[in-house]
């Protein structure tokens, strides 16, 4: 049985897809003696009691005075892991990125004959230039033994950097298919906003920033509004672009039909999800910031929903074009509405792609699958 050492700075009850990953795949790896190392936030108590793998909290906060700021957490970082590290008899040390966490776990593997895994997951590839910190994540990655890459596109953007294509393994995030299911209850929602039965419901949720496209999508309702169609938008997730598209809502007048209802709690998320006619993320690059999966696609699928998805990034990993949703170009307003509307026009072949969608989820992206590979990873590969 591998006895793994695994450091993620975002972990429970951190929102995220990285969070999540952490924390749902190990728990099905092992039990107490997978030991993870994460950052000390607001409930993690909770979460720490009820996790079957043993949690480290460490304050991980950056000292803004210090230069460069984060030296206290790499220190803390370091020093906790190397201590695990030389009293736990670990066969591999797995990190979440290469920065901090794979900088951290290639030192103290190199320092203590364990092989060390670095997962990469897109967005953080292409987003930091070609300054230290970029040099940094390159260097932890071409010298780990395995690193994982969330999708196609990130395991291509890896080789552009020069990690070795054998050292390369493709394992998509998953899904927690007993809770993002088909079926659930949607008593009350449409009515919590008033929308009547005979209007189409297009979903969105993620963190409100401008590369998850909407407010493409905002344009997008608004001309279909224009030509008749009786469509509602719902918007779910908190962040910086809040303002930017409440402002937007007002400029199309759409206040009585786009509705921004911020964060979700874990229950209701999977009912919106069911609810919904589609699900919508027209994501788009924005100066290097793209989107490495999507894991809310698959949240989606797994709840029988087809997609409307940008053409930037991995999502083509995600959203299978033409079988389980659409890929658009995310820059394009005309392209996000023929989209939209293609799927809304067309609710029987909406149906059928949810369908298909929910097939490959059952197939291929439960957590239970995802730890599977997780396992088999081949972390004895040949070092650099």
């Amino acid at each position: 049985m591998n006895r793994l050492l695994v450091l993620s700075e975002l972990f429970l009850p951190t929102k995220g897809g990285t969070a999540v990953w952490a924390a749902e795949v190990y728990k099905r790896l092992g039990g107490k003696d997978i030991h993870i190392i994460t950052a000390d936030v607001p409930g993690a108590a909770a979460i720490d009691a009820a996790h079957p793998n043993t949690i480290h909290r460490l304050n991980l906060k950056r000292v803004v005075w210090l230069r460069p700021e984060s030296l206290a957490m790499y220190a803390r970082f370091f020093f906790k892991t190397l201590a695990l590290a030389l009293t736990h008899r670990f066969t591999a040390v797995h990190a979440f990125r290469a920065l901090p966490e794979g900088l951290v776990a290639w030192a103290v593997a190199r320092l203590t004959f364990c092989t060390v895994v670095i997962y990469a997951h897109g967005e953080e590839l292409t987003t930091w230039g070609r300054g230290g910190k970029y040099k940094a994540m390159r260097f932890a990655l071409r010298h780990a033994d395995r690193v994982v890459a969330n999708s196609e596109h990130t395991r291509d953007t890896l080789l552009d950097m020069g990690v070795d294509a054998a050292r390369i393994a493709i394992i998509y995030p998953g899904v927690d298919v007993s809770v993002f299911r088909s079926g659930l209850d949607v008593a009350g929602l449409r009515d919590s906003l008033g929308i009547h039965p005979d209007e189409k419901l297009v979903f969105s949720v993620g963190r409100l920033s401008r590369r998850k496209g909407f407010d493409q999508m905002i344009r997008a309702v608004a001309r279909l509004r224009d030509e008749g169609m009786a469509v509602r938008y719902v918007i779910a997730g908190i962040g910086e672009d809040a303002d930017y598209l409440d402002d937007l809502i007002a400029e199309y007048r759409l206040q009585a039909f786009v509705h921004r209802i911020g964060a979700v709690n874990e229950a209701d998320l999977p009912r919106w999800l069911n609810v919904c006619d589609v699900f919508a993320m027209p994501n788009r690059e924005i100066n290097g910031d793209n989107e490495g999966f999507g894991m809310v696609f698959i949240e989606a699928a797994a709840c029988g929903k087809s997609s409307l998805a940008g053409e930037a990034g991995g999502t083509g990993s995600a959203v299978l074009h033409n079988q389980t949703g659409l890929r658009v170009d995310g820059v394009s307003v005309d392209a996000v509405a023929d989209g939209l509307r293609s799927l809304l026009a067309q609710p029987a072949w909406a149906l059928e792609l949810g369908q298909r969608a929910l097939k490959r989820v059952e197939r291929e992206f439960s957590w239970e699958r995802v730890a599977e590979k997780t396992r088999q990873l081949n972390t004895h590969a040949k070092r650099p």
